[in-house]
């Protein structure tokens, strides 16, 4: 979906069907627990990265610029060919891409885990496939990337986690998949919901999720 179509889309839900609740913190995320599984905080600083999409890269990168231990999240696409990493490509949803955001973050200050409980409780909504909130298309999929062994058992481990205590009213749909490249995306995207405060879809989908962010998790929220 355009950008122009995504604030024509916020506004039509806003004026038709009232407020937008395209993330998981309308649903039950209070629930939702920690990893049983998880990386140890490390003993030093370091600089290491993961790559999750769920929906569009403008909410999912507000929400971990707000997080504790994140030194960077960067818009971009993942899952399909160097050639179509393209916005108005992409957004045909042929491309094999996910609109993605790339994370990286200080071991010593948060944990993969930690990263993960964020993205499962505030970031989106899992349980939706090819779609998130108004936009529609399997470039709207939730995904986590993996890079190494660590990770994927990470993850895996969660969504059985989550899956087996039943958090969510549906089933988990995320894909856990080997990250075979990142494509940053245009300039123009990037820092878009801290460059764009007004715009609708901005205020109705994704302000919310940072909202969330700095209710349920106070200790894991950096003021930026």
């Amino acid at each position: 979906m355009s950008s122009f179509l995504r604030v024509c889309a916020a506004l039509f839900i806003l004026t038709f069907a009232g407020t937008i609740a395209c993330n998981a913190g309308e649903q039950s995320v209070a629930a939702v627990p920690k990893p049983a599984v998880d990386a140890p905080i490390a003993a030093s600083k370091g600089k290491q990265s993961v790559v999750v999409a769920g929906g569009c890269f403008w909410g999912i990168q507000a929400v971990f610029q707000h997080v504790k231990g994140v030194t960077e999240a960067t818009s971009g696409y993942s899952g399909g060919a160097a050639n179509t990493a393209e916005y108005e490509v992409v957004s045909t949803g042929q491309t094999g891409h996910a609109e993605s955001v790339k994370i990286t973050y200080d071991p010593s200050q948060i944990t993969y885990g930690q990263l993960l409980w964020v993205f499962f409780s505030v970031a989106h909504d899992p349980t939706e496939l090819n779609r998130q909130g108004p936009d529609t298309g399997s470039q709207y999929r939730s995904v986590i990337f993996y890079t190494n062994d660590e990770q994927k058992r990470i993850a895996e481990a969660y969504v059985a986690q989550l899956d087996k205590a039943r958090i969510f009213p549906r089933p988990i749909v995320t894909q856990i998949v080997p990250l075979k490249a990142f494509y940053p995306a245009e300039a123009y995207h990037q820092d878009y919901a801290a460059h764009h405060p007004d715009n609708p879809y901005i205020v109705y989908n994704d302000a919310p999720k940072v909202a969330h962010l700095h209710q349920q998790f106070p200790e894991l929220y950096a003021g930026k």
